[in-house]
């Protein structure tokens, strides 16, 4: 088994949370349009930020086992170091 049937199988999960969060948004939209109770209101926001969490994770995970290995398997320092100053970059804007 390849790298590409084991990533195939990771995005449709991908999208399939992505497609799930986006429902989640719009009934977000639609409590605030109703005029739902604040607390009620954040516990949904609150849901979609872990739910948003879990699929950055996700795509990360997959970033290192396939962008990341690939750079160090190649043996070429410079994409190595591209591959580690993305990873650095990408953590610096989560600490913002």
């Amino acid at each position: 088994m390849g790298i590409e049937s084991t990533v195939k199988p990771h995005r449709s999960a991908t999208i399939n949370r992505l497609r799930r969060i986006e429902g989640q948004v719009r009934g977000v939209a639609s409590m605030v349009e109703n005029d739902r109770y604040c607390i009620d209101i954040l516990h949904q926001v609150q849901a979609v930020k872990a739910a948003l969490a879990k699929v950055e994770s996700g795509i990360l995970k997959d970033h290192a086992a396939c962008c990341v290995a690939d750079a160090i398997a190649s043996g070429d320092p410079a994409a190595q170091r591209g591959k580690f100053a993305e990873l650095v970059d990408l953590f610096e804007k989560v600490k913002r």
